[in-house]
């Protein structure tokens, strides 16, 4: 399912096959928690090149449930969305209602990727969930109720859910668990992945001629811990997984994500898929794709928008390349948000105009700032893939105005 078509040094691209169309990597994923990409509708994700969505599986087996959605057709009718979807294991709902919520962290610093800053750190704060050697108990964020999922359970309902790719159970801990949990995780997690893997199998011959057929990726743990995450990949490849995400606390820093990928990518095999969860930041991008990685999934350009924050190269690697159409000073600017490109908003709309949206808090502006920021990724994604072809993702990344990575 995954054929790689292109390598430069230890960037790749590549063709990932699916029953839904196929996705030339690298490639962003578009989150669509809810079988929605917030304020977007699947002929949007189109316009804008978006070729995959990420589902979550937690969110939908609770609300509507996953035999509503197999009952009208899978997600993909459901949803009205023709290209290929990935669902999570709900993993990391796990630890944002255990973990993150006793730590008051996310996967790399004080925050989740993608979120304002503000969240509360430090402990004390009760966990949702339940961890056992067997699966994991936890009450839902919506009413209070028990549920339990267990490795086979979450195959079970993303069978029904019909992704085309889909993710095996995992224990996600902190960038503040010491190595002694860190480690209990990891063999959690590989026992679950084992456990996965052989409902996976088991269900497949009663979803033959009667379901499209699904791909089931196995997830690496380990934390910062080099001995450890060296350990998981090797295990989680033994595993023959259809392809292989890395996931799990990615550190203090960026730059201990960076050395989490350096330790983990070459002991992965290399003609399967990796896929990096929960990461997307624009100077990310670059040094992900530079190690190796293949499709990432992030919620931070969609929430960004929605925030007011909109993408523009021209606004520089010094500001993340956002422009926080909030402030007064684009009150009157009749520029587009970037003049180079090409989006439905930026062809149509001046920042003022946005500003203006946004100031008055209607529902129109998170449509027209989404759609320039996913189409600024895709865009991205698209020079990206041409300077691996070419052997210039370094002059790319220089001209970007990004410093290499430590």
């Amino acid at each position: 399912m995954f054929e790689i078509t292109h390598r430069h040094h230890t960037a790749r691209t590549g063709l990932l096959k699916t029953p839904h169309g196929v996705i030339e990597t690298p490639a962003f994923v578009a989150v669509g928690t809810q079988a929605a990409v917030k304020a977007l509708t699947p002929q949007d994700l189109h316009t804008v090149g978006i070729q995959a969505v990420f589902g979550n599986t937690y969110h939908l087996y609770l609300r509507p449930g996953a035999e509503v959605i197999a009952k009208l057709g899978g997600l993909h009718r459901f949803m009205g969305w023709d290209g290929p979807i990935l669902t999570d294991s709900g993993g990391f709902q796990v630890f944002s209602l255990g973990a993150a919520i006793e730590h008051g962290v996310g996967k790399i610093a004080s925050i989740f990727p993608g979120e304002t800053r503000g969240r509360p750190s430090g402990s004390g704060n009760q966990s949702l969930v339940r961890l056992d050697d067997d699966g994991v108990t936890f009450r839902s964020h919506l009413d209070g109720s028990t549920h339990r999922f267990t490795p086979e359970s979450v195959i079970d309902v993303q069978r029904k859910l019909g992704a085309d790719i889909m993710l095996v159970l995992d224990e996600c801990t902190s960038p503040l668990h010491d190595r002694a949990y860190t480690a209990a995780a990891m063999h959690r997690t590989h026992q679950w992945a084992a456990r996965a893997r052989r409902r996976f199998q088991q269900t497949a011959p009663a979803y033959t001629g009667t379901a499209t057929p699904q791909a089931l990726f196995g997830i690496v743990q380990g934390g910062a811990y080099r001995d450890l995450r060296e350990q998981s990949a090797q295990v989680i490849a033994g595993l023959d997984f259809d392809g292989i995400a890395i996931g799990g606390s990615l550190g203090k820093s960026k730059q201990e994500m960076f050395r989490v990928l350096e330790w983990t990518v070459p002991l992965l095999p290399d003609e399967k898929a990796r896929h990096l969860l929960g990461i997307g930041e624009v100077a990310d991008i670059f040094a992900i794709v530079e190690r190796g990685v293949d499709t990432f999934d992030c919620v931070a350009p969609t929430r960004m928008a929605r925030n007011g924050s909109l993408l523009s190269r021209e606004a520089g690697a010094s500001s993340n390349f956002r422009l926080n159409l909030r402030n007064a000073r684009f009150r009157d600017d009749p520029a587009p948000v970037d003049p180079a490109c090409s989006c439905p908003t930026c062809r149509c709309f001046s920042r003022a105009y946005l500003h203006h949206l946004i100031r008055a808090k209607e529902i129109l502006a998170h449509h027209l700032a989404t759609v320039h920021n996913l189409y600024f990724m895709t865009r991205l994604m698209a020079e990206i893939r041409q300077a691996i072809r070419q052997e210039r993702l370094a002059d790319l990344r220089e001209e970007w105005g990004i410093c290499a990575s430590p």
